[in-house]
């Protein structure tokens, strides 16, 4: 088998048949013929996923229910790894993405370029503001089912850059040049990640802390890898209840603090990006996945001066 995704879910039965969907032999360009499975981890959600809700979807999944469940998706991540059949797993910690159409189809071909490439898909948020800052002002899922409805997704994936913002980092100007210091799709070979141990457990806040990060961080800079960063292709989150996003300013930074302050005990540092040179890989498929086009319009319809 070629590639196996990982998606672990936690309290995401609104959510989980639309990654789903994202990740479907119909949607995904060249996923017809590629050689692929979903291991669909459930970790001790209060209310568990209904294989119902997606016997329709055209997609390869097995659903795996963790008993007794840890509150870190860690040891889910590891259960799923060692079950995983395929050469390449896609890492999505967080289940609540949708991913736009080509991401398998570029991926693969990191991977025909560079035999230990490590792909890495960029961050977006569903709306026009980041969800840390959008929930504060009334954006819902409500809202958020409206703009999908808006684009007809999933009829076109590539709509999705219209409604979205990608995740910032604090960056001032945004390209799809920047740095990257997380992503939740996330491809490496097996072996990479069991000669890296696995997702490490000792991230045991409630979603992992910053468990993502000390993996992106972990593969990109593993000794006789190539990182890959994908353009025109995104990892789209929905709103659902992660810790972090639907926290308000003090909250959120209080738990910022915790992740940091754990991830320096098990480090011994809080240097969080990775300093590693990336190949870029890609296309640019719509006028909405122009990053820097569409924040220099948003820039100026708020009235804001942008940099030419």
């Amino acid at each position: 088998m070629k590639l196996s995704v990982i998606l672990v879910s936690y309290d995401m039965v609104r959510e989980i048949p639309r990654t789903l969907q994202s990740l479907a032999r119909d949607y995904q360009h060249g996923a017809r013929d590629l050689n692929y499975e979903v291991l669909l981890i459930d970790n001790g959600s209060p209310v568990p996923l209904d294989e119902a809700t997606w016997a329709g979807i055209d997609v390869p999944v097995r659903l795996i229910c963790v008993p007794d469940a840890p509150p870190s998706p860690a040891k889910a991540i590891n259960i799923a790894l060692a079950e995983a059949k395929g050469e390449i797993v896609c890492l999505m910690i967080d289940g609540a993405h949708l991913l736009t159409p080509g991401v398998f189809r570029m991926a693969i071909s990191g991977y025909q370029a560079f035999d230990n490439a490590v792909v890495a898909i960029r961050y977006f948020y569903l709306g026009v503001e980041e969800q840390t800052v959008s929930v504060n002002k009334g954006y819902d899922k409500q809202a958020e089912d409206k703009l999908l409805e808006r684009i007809h997704w999933p009829r076109d994936g590539y709509r999705l850059f219209e409604i979205s913002t990608p995740l910032r980092s604090g960056a001032k100007k945004l390209t799809w040049f920047n740095g990257m210091f997380e992503s939740n799709c996330l491809f490496m070979r097996k072996s990479l990640f069991l000669e890296l141990g696995g997702a490490d457990e000792r991230f045991d806040h409630p979603g992992g802390g910053f468990l993502n990060l000390d993996t992106f961080k972990r593969a990109v800079e593993a000794a006789g890898v190539t990182p890959i960063q994908i353009i025109g292709e995104g990892s789209f989150h929905q709103l659902h209840g992660g810790l972090t996003t639907n926290s308000d300013s003090g909250k959120r930074a209080a738990l910022l603090e915790r992740y940091r302050e754990q991830y320096a005990r098990i480090h011994g540092h809080t240097e969080l990006m990775a300093k590693v040179p990336f190949i870029y890989m890609g296309h640019m498929p719509t006028v909405a996945s122009n990053i820097t086009a569409v924040e220099r319009r948003r820039a100026r319809l708020a009235g804001k001066l942008v940099d030419q």
